[in-house]
């Protein structure tokens, strides 16, 4: 080995020459070779519609999603939201670690959106196929519903409990804080001003989705593809945290998907309870275009995304660089990535 190899083993942070070798060794020594692709796998993953496949890919994102996120509601209000079974706290890093594999998981497959709001901004913003919204929004919506079936089922005697003792108590099945609840928001008993609601929804729906947007910009130098998912998930968290106490929904999926199993349970008052349900599901549409028109008008920087090679001028190298003599534009190399050929223009 030599000594220009050691320099390059100590630049890529390895450990100290010797015991690397051993380890690299013993690893290959005794880890046992992968069972080789049979042809028979092959042509059934060929013949797996990809529709199919997308369509399970969201709803199972949407599922990972959600599922964590009311599960830990459900630990909160049973125990009478007693803290050493949980807290607003511990609900924001249920849902964010559950968007984070939700990513992760599903992301690779159908693009990860997760959410109705942010395939329609895909759709008209990015040219994501129109076709492919309806069963995209139809698979986010089935996933929170199999999220909130699942949890019923396991937690069916505790539900039935609580939802005994609300109804004794005489305040029913659906409110805040009540049985309903775990599965999808409800205003206080205070809050009655549907213009307030729309705001709070508004304004929580409008930060994710610039967050959103911002660590999905490949020319962010400060978000790379692994982190994106957590910095996606801390940004739900974030307005858990702050705002939860006083009622937000954020998705239009984890919304209805899991109202619906509330109504299944619980009767129609889970859409009807003071005319709020609309708010919960609808608002975080307009938000999400706003957050998205917001971050494309305001904070893109197209030129920046071309120059590191993640989109190209429509009219070609040509096009870039009449761009770039017409506007007389210099690019730093160190913040960019322009062709030899572009840099001479």
């Amino acid at each position: 080995m030599t000594s220009r190899d050691h320099l390059e083993r100590l630049e890529t942070h390895e450990l100290e020459i010797g015991a690397t070798d051993a380890i690299q060794r013993h690893f290959t020594r005794k880890v046992v070779e992968p069972k080789p692709v049979s042809q028979r796998k092959l042509d059934f993953e060929h013949k797996r519609p990809r529709w199919l496949r997308e369509m399970m890919a969201e709803a199972t994102g949407v599922f990972f999603y959600v599922y964590p996120g009311i599960a830990s509601q459900a630990s909160f209000f049973l125990n009478e939201t007693e803290p050493v079974f949980g807290s607003l706290f511990q609900i924001g890093w249920a849902y964010a670690i559950g968007i984070a594999f939700a990513i992760i998981t599903c992301a690779p497959t159908s693009g990860g959106h997760f959410n109705p709001a942010i395939t329609l901004c895909f759709a008209y913003w990015q040219g994501f196929p129109w076709k492919k919204v309806p069963y995209y929004i139809f698979a986010q919506v089935f996933g929170a519903f199999i999220a909130g079936l699942v949890l019923m089922g396991q937690y069916h005697e505790q539900m039935s409990a609580f939802a005994a003792k609300t109804t004794a108590a005489g305040m029913g099945t659906v409110f805040n804080g009540g049985p309903a609840s775990v599965l999808c928001s409800f205003p206080g008993e205070t809050q009655n001003n549907l213009g307030y609601l729309f705001l709070i929804e508004f304004f929580v729906d409008s930060f994710i989705g610039i967050v959103i947007w911002a660590a999905l910009d490949p020319a962010n130098p400060f978000v790379s593809p692994y982190s994106a998912p957590f910095i996606i998930g801390l940004a739900y968290a974030n307005m858990v945290w702050g705002f939860a106490n006083i009622t937000i929904s954020t998705n239009l999926a984890r919304d209805l998907g899991t109202r619906i199993v509330a109504a299944i349970w619980y009767g129609g008052e889970a859409f009807s309870y003071k005319n709020y349900s609309w708010i919960a599901i609808l608002v975080n549409i307009p938000a999400t275009f706003f957050a998205t028109a917001y971050y494309e008008f305001l904070m893109r920087d197209s030129l920046k995304k071309i120059a590191h090679g993640h989109a190209t001028h429509e009219e070609g190298e040509d096009g870039l660089a009449r761009h770039l003599t017409k506007t007389n534009t210099l690019m730093e190399n160190g913040a960019t990535n322009i062709t030899r050929k572009e840099q001479e223009v």
